[in-house]
């Protein structure tokens, strides 16, 4: 085999060595449908100061928070920490992204699994929104 042969041979027996099935080498990227496996996320999650300070600051604001507010909550100083943590996030589906059609910054919200989650992980319950109107009491017609 000529010398230049081998040497393509051989790097492309080095890049697939280390190929594993996973394309991700860390990082939760999908929420199990097994209680168990729910458990091993969410030990990892509750690890990760950075995933659990996004998900508390989200579910402690009302609006949502920017890229740079996310950004300022974590502390890091690195924007592809934050850019991480979001993935994380939206990939697992406890946040979600609002975009806002009239100039206002986009924002991330907690879903309703992420605040499930974020309780399991504190155990303490979070702030719902008020999203759902005061009941409509029902007048009784006038008699004359």
């Amino acid at each position: 085999m000529p010398p230049r042969a081998r040497q393509i041979h051989s790097l492309a027996a080095f890049m697939n060595r280390d190929a594993s099935p996973v394309s991700m080498k860390t990082g939760l990227w999908v929420w199990p449908a097994e209680a168990k496996a729910q458990s091993k996320v969410l030990r990892k999650l509750a690890a990760s100061q950075h995933l659990v300070a996004a998900m508390t600051a989200l579910a402690k604001s009302k609006d949502g928070l920017s890229n740079s507010e996310v950004d300022d909550v974590i502390a890091d100083n690195s924007e592809w920490m934050t850019l991480w943590v979001v993935r994380q996030l939206t990939s697992l589906g406890f946040v979600e992204f609002k975009v806002d059609l009239f100039g206002e910054p986009a924002k991330y919200q907690l879903t309703e699994l992420g605040r499930n989650t974020l309780s399991r992980i504190t155990g303490q319950p979070t702030q719902l929104k008020a999203s759902t109107p005061p009941p409509v009491s029902k007048a009784t017609p006038m008699t004359a």
